[in-house]
């Protein structure tokens, strides 16, 4: 469907630029001196010397004879050899008398429509050689319509006497047009619709082609098995090759008439092959035995006529051949290609076998103006057709293109709705792993809060309840016991405040606890505490350790020590971070002391984070070291 609405609008637009293009073409005819009637002298020469500086018509050895233009004889036979082996060839002598009341005006242009010899043209005016050709001798231009000035070639009056040289192979390739003479103003538009249409178009359309060929073959590198690109490719090279001779000829060629003839006639066939190809691609009816005909064509006349040996035929010459045999191939081709490609219903194999049909159709129409058949002024039309077919191609191109690239848009919106979904789904379970995480953490703060809360402040409750239940505690030792056990509250509470890895704030932490209750007891605390590098594992759980282990530090100097000054410092030793708690008191022996509770628990604590304490006890006081790690804590259970 979409190439049918496709085709329906091109062949819209195609219908208005072709009225166009005709209406500029009719409406572009010449003015001016219109020549209709010349005399004519037929000489028959050999080889191809070149044209004398001066010609007097009346010193031309021959009989003249009257004829009306166009003259257009038709091809009645091939050369054969001449003398001394040379080329047998035709001289035509075409004399003009312009008619005095028919004067050239000032600045006048010579304007040749059509020109048809493989050979040389020379124009002289008044005698003088005024213009010859100077390209090669059978691809010489001569689809190009001429365009020459006349004021240089009188000079003092308007040329009256016009005389034009045509040598070209005996028998065949001759012929000439009506001429006009006029000024710029009478002569310019039909001369440049003429070159534009006949040279100009085909050109600019097969470069542009081939260019959109180039594109293709850098698309195919990308995808090998996307071989319709390739195919393209090879379309657009062949049908670059093929519509050289219409705009090519008029300087000198590269190469020598033998090679270009070859390139350019035998682009026929390869044209025939590629498309046949093209379009068994697009319906999938593998017609192997035309596949082998349209091979066997092309490599049977690519091979006679290839000049790199001696005694093969001229492809130039022998060129009615070629085409009448391509013609009916090509044309038989695309006619089966219409069916098989109706019977697929691909809308795009019919429009390219339509167009290619009717290319050789129009080729056929072609071949009879190459011969002189039908008026020769009229313009070669299957270059036009090509067009078409160029265009084709293009939009099949086009269409499977912008196919493409909607299946991959489409492709992208299923690949963004289905990330849409992962997405949405892996935040879904991001949600239900942050909560299954987060009712883990509070699980595991609720079960080491209440671990806590049976060890520390429980225990002491227990203890303190069981003391007064049997009468052996006085008041004073139930205060004490009553303040420790918030000391243990108020502990596992700042326990809980994030810390973010910094040590001081914890340490700080424990001093506004502890300062009123040293106060209390006439201890000073000195505070000397230095920047330690961040721990990175000292979380919630990890404090309430560091905490405990400090908290028993203090609370053996108030109760055992008799001190009256603790000094608090920090400090980096063996990469551990290190908290001092040093007092001035009595000190006590290591060696027992290790045997209690108090230096056990703080030790075991100390070991579920990874550290270590030590103690360094004299007469004169007692230092007390937690060491612990800056990498990372060794997570045991508490």
């Amino acid at each position: 469907m979409v190439f049918s609405r496709s085709l329906r609008t091109f062949l819209v637009y195609a219908g208005l630029a072709t009225l166009i293009l005709a209406a500029l073409y009719l409406g572009s005819r010449p003015q001016g001196i219109h020549l209709t009637r010349a005399q004519l002298l037929v000489q028959y020469t050999q080889g191809y010397p070149p044209p004398s500086r001066t010609a007097d018509w009346r010193a031309l050895p021959g009989r003249w004879q009257d004829i009306a233009l166009p003259h257009a004889p038709r091809p009645h036979m091939l050369p054969g050899a001449g003398d001394a082996g040379l080329l047998p060839t035709q001289t035509t002598w075409y004399h003009f008398t312009i008619d005095p009341a028919q004067a050239a005006p000032s600045g006048a242009y010579l304007y040749i429509p059509r020109w048809k010899t493989d050979g040389e043209l020379a124009i002289y005016v008044d005698g003088r050689l005024f213009y010859q050709t100077h390209a090669n001798l059978q691809w010489n231009g001569s689809n190009r319509p001429l365009w020459i000035p006349l004021e240089e070639a009188a000079e003092s009056t308007p040329p009256r006497d016009l005389l034009i040289r045509i040598r070209h192979v005996r028998g065949i390739g001759g012929a000439l047009s009506t001429l006009w003479i006029g000024d710029y103003r009478q002569l310019a538009a039909a001369y440049y619709t003429r070159a534009f249409f006949q040279a100009e178009l085909p050109y600019i359309s097969s470069a542009m082609f081939l260019a959109t060929g180039v594109f293709a073959f850098l698309v195919w590198l990308r995808s090998r098995r996307e071989t319709l690109y390739l195919l393209y490719a090879l379309m657009t090279v062949a049908t670059f090759l093929r519509v050289m001779h219409a705009y090519m000829g008029a300087d000198r060629l590269p190469v020598s008439d033998a090679w270009f003839g070859w390139i350019t006639v035998n682009s026929v066939g390869w044209t025939i092959l590629i498309a046949h190809l093209f379009l068994t691609a697009l319906h999938h009816h593998h017609a192997r035995w035309l596949t082998a005909v349209i091979a066997v064509m092309c490599l049977g006349f690519g091979g006679i006529t290839l000049p790199l040996f001696e005694g093969t035929a001229d492809a130039t010459i022998v060129s009615p051949l070629m085409y009448i045999t391509m013609v009916s191939v090509g044309t038989f081709t695309f006619i089966v290609h219409i069916v098989w490609s109706r019977r697929a219903g691909t809308m795009e194999g019919i429009g390219l076998a339509i167009c290619g049909l009717l290319s050789f159709i129009l080729g056929g129409r072609d071949m009879l103006l190459q011969n002189n058949i039908i008026d020769i002024e009229s313009l070669f039309v299957s270059f036009y057709a090509q067009i078409a077919l160029i265009i084709a191609f293009c939009q099949i191109m086009l269409s499977r293109y912008i196919r493409a690239m909607h299946a991959v848009a489409e492709s992208n919106l299923v690949l963004a709705s289905r990330l849409a979904e992962r997405e949405a789904e892996l935040n879904a379970s991001h949600q239900k792993l942050r909560e299954i995480e987060r009712r883990e953490v509070l699980f595991q703060e609720r079960q080491r809060l209440m671990q806590d809360m049976h060890d520390g402040l429980g225990s002491s409750l227990v203890s303190t309840l069981r003391m007064v239940e049997h009468g052996h505690i006085d008041e004073t030792d139930i205060a004490q016991l009553l303040k420790g056990c918030i000391d243990d509250l108020k502990l596992t509470i700042d326990s809980m405040e994030p810390v973010e890895t910094d040590l001081l704030l914890l340490l700080g932490t424990l001093r506004f606890r502890l300062q009123p209750r040293l106060e209390a007891t006439g201890i000073r605390l000195r505070w000397d505490v230095r920047d330690v590098p961040p721990l990175p594992w000292l979380d919630q759980r990890h404090s309430l350790h560091v905490l405990r282990i400090l908290q028993e530090a203090f609370t053996n100097v108030i109760k055992h020590a008799g001190a009256n000054e603790i000094v608090v410092t920090t400090g980096v030793r063996d990469g551990q971070v290190c908290v001092g708690i040093e007092d001035n008191g009595r000190g006590f022996d290591a060696t027992m002391a290790a045997q209690g509770r108090g230096l056990g628990n703080q030790a075991r604590r100390a070991e579920v984070i990874g550290g270590r304490v030590e103690f360094e006890s004299t007469p004169r006081g007692t230092r007390f070291t937690l060491l612990l790690p800056i990498e990372g804590a060794r997570t045991q259970p508490a």
